[in-house]
């Protein structure tokens, strides 16, 4: 079996069939406290984001956290990267660009931070992508990877109304414990690996679903959003996302 659920052409479809990519990235996006916190707490000063195309997070780090950002991807199309610096008040040359294939490149450097936010989940072989991010990690650098968690509602709501975006995803490892055992056996030390977030629901190119997928969607939402500001706790029935951190000695 290949270790890819996806290829280089699902992700140029991928990206063409997305509008309005050159966003203001905000100072609260998503993981933005944890980020925050890690990288004050570890004197962060260099970090690399795999597969990110276009490069949301490695303009937050450069943007907030004044990091020297790096962005690695297999498809990069400078255009919109340059636009999504401009639109964000930063420079052409305020990241640093490595367009290459993850499983044939050896890093020429290593990082303080090493992250990745929707990547593993699109290989089989969870333990070796991973490693793969080690690789990239300084002695006493940090690795901060999240996922989504489909093994909650959202997972059946992707199942069902978005099957074909369901499949380029492995469920398997959508297991904090797996991951984390994975880290602990190559020998960096878990600082955490959960479940995280309160209730969410999405579908790609939600634009293009019948009126009444949109509709339920949105019931669903709502009453999930509901629900979690009444109860707030974190679980794999409902928390859309898993994060990873770990250190490396």
């Amino acid at each position: 079996m290949s270790n890819l659920l996806t290829d280089r052409d699902f992700w140029v479809k991928y990206w063409e069939s997305k509008t309005d990519l050159s966003v203001v990235i905000p100072e609260n996006y998503l993981f933005h406290r944890q980020l925050a916190e890690l990288t004050e707490k570890n004197k962060v000063k260099t970090a690399i984001e795999l597969g990110g195309f276009p490069g949301y997070y490695a303009v937050f780090l450069r943007k907030y956290l004044k990091l020297d950002a790096t962005l690695l991807d297999y498809f990069v199309h400078p255009p919109i990267t340059e636009q999504l610096l401009k639109v964000n008040g930063l420079e052409k040359n305020d990241i640093h660009i490595i367009e290459t294939d993850l499983f044939s490149y050896v890093p020429e450097k290593q990082y303080d931070l090493v992250l990745s936010c929707g990547l593993i989940e699109h290989f089989n072989d969870t333990a070796d992508i991973i490693n793969r991010h080690i690789a990239f990690v300084k002695p006493g650098g940090s690795l901060f990877i999240t996922l989504p968690n489909f093994k909650a509602l959202n997972g059946w709501f992707q199942k069902n109304f978005d099957k074909a975006n369901y499949d380029k995803h492995n469920i398997d490892c959508m297991d904090p414990a797996l991951l984390a055992q994975i880290c602990k056996d190559a020998g960096l030390e878990v600082l955490q690996s959960r479940y995280f977030g309160r209730f969410s629901v999405w579908l790609e190119n939600e634009k293009e679903k019948s009126a009444g997928v949109r509709l339920f969607k949105k019931a669903v939402w709502l009453g999930g959003k509901v629900f979690s500001k009444i109860f707030p706790f974190d679980s794999r029935q409902l928390s859309p996302y898993i994060i990873l951190e770990a250190k490396k000695s």
